[in-house]
């Protein structure tokens, strides 16, 4: 038996219970990993919410970076010892001390990335690299507008469009996240508490618009954000940290001919090479400083309510890891197999 974070009910950040649970032995084609730090995201409190659905009760995470305990029958290419990361839906259960995982999930970390840094960035990186690399591929001289600039996958973004040769504009809650923005690459920023982003993004940019909206926002962003783009220009809703956008007709889109996805990571790593391709390059712009992975946030595991509090209240910054109760005596950063085991 080990300790998760459980769900029997539907609700606000209360009904996440700390509790004993079974997790089995691996089989054909599965891992047992034990997880040694957890990324905290949006989709979490969604299937919290029950926005996404599931069936109850469950346990949620999307995300995290762990060591191989154990192989099923007969699967080559992993072996207890591994340090390995997953992240996306629909495989949930990482907000547990251990879980079974297909190993067609999980990729390598390599040795440069500590497990705080992996569970950082690992959803969050990829999410950046569908977003900049496929949806839309972002290249020198684009305007880019990012909502929620000083978040978890918001830093990102702004760090890798800003090194690809973008100019990127970012809207935060505060000063200090606009300070954070900058820092990450952001030319331009607007306090949207303060500030009007539509009529900033057209001084900005002197009425022309931008060429991509990269929007987690939803409700109280997407229409503002569709008035942002310049004439062909591509409207990403990738969340809706406030709520479902408010229905709106394919008409909306016809004055400045604009193209409009709501993609799903899912879909861009479809296949086991799309993935490993998509996790690579991420840590590979780590490991070469391009990108600067924000944790600003380390929690419990059993702590988890208070993360999730924090996530909704729009208090923080960068990315959250939960950090299992058993692992809290070891420092998380120690990388040896006889220290993992």
């Amino acid at each position: 038996m080990v300790m998760a974070m459980r769900i029997h009910e539907l609700g606000g950040a209360e009904v996440l219970k700390w509790e004993e649970v079974e997790v089995g032995e691996p089989k054909e084609g599965e891992i047992r990993v034990r997880n040694k730090a957890i990324g905290v995201n949006f989709d979490d409190v969604h299937f919290r919410r029950g926005v996404y659905k599931t069936d109850l009760p469950f346990t949620p995470g999307v995300e995290a970076v762990g060591v191989v305990i154990g192989v099923g029958p007969g699967l080559a290419g992993m072996k207890v010892g591994d340090v390995v990361a997953f992240g996306g839906i629909p495989f949930l259960g990482s907000y547990a001390e251990e879980q079974i995982l297909p190993a067609s999930i999980v990729v390598p970390v390599p040795p440069a990335i500590d497990y705080m840094t992996a569970a950082s960035v690992m959803l969050k990186g990829m999410t950046a690299h569908m977003l900049l690399r496929r949806c839309f591929k972002v290249e020198r001289g684009h305007i880019v507008l990012v909502h929620a600039a000083a978040g978890g996958v918001g830093s990102l973004l702004c760090q890798w469009g800003n090194a690809l040769g973008a100019t990127v504009i970012g809207t935060v809650s505060s000063e200090e996240k606009a300070a954070q923005a900058m820092e990450d690459g952001c030319r331009h920023t607007v306090i949207y508490t303060k500030e009007d982003f539509v009529a900033n993004v057209e001084s900005i940019t002197s009425g022309a618009g931008v060429n991509v909206v990269y929007d987690s926002v939803g409700k109280d962003t997407f229409q503002g954000s569709l008035r942002c783009l310049a004439p062909r220009g591509h409207m990403v809703s990738f969340g809706q940290s406030s709520g479902q956008p408010d229905p709106f007709s394919a008409a909306d889109l016809a004055p400045k001919s604009l193209f409009l996805t709501r993609p799903s990571l899912a879909h861009y790593n479809a296949t086991r090479e799309e993935l490993l391709e998509a996790a690579g390059e991420v840590f590979s712009l780590v490991s070469a400083g391009v990108l600067n992975v924000r944790t600003n946030r380390i929690c419990p595991l059993s702590e988890a309510a208070l993360a999730h509090g924090e996530l909704e209240a729009r208090k923080t910054a960068g990315s959250i890891v939960l950090i299992p109760d058993c692992e809290l005596c070891f420092p998380v950063r120690v990388r040896s197999v006889a220290d993992q085991l």
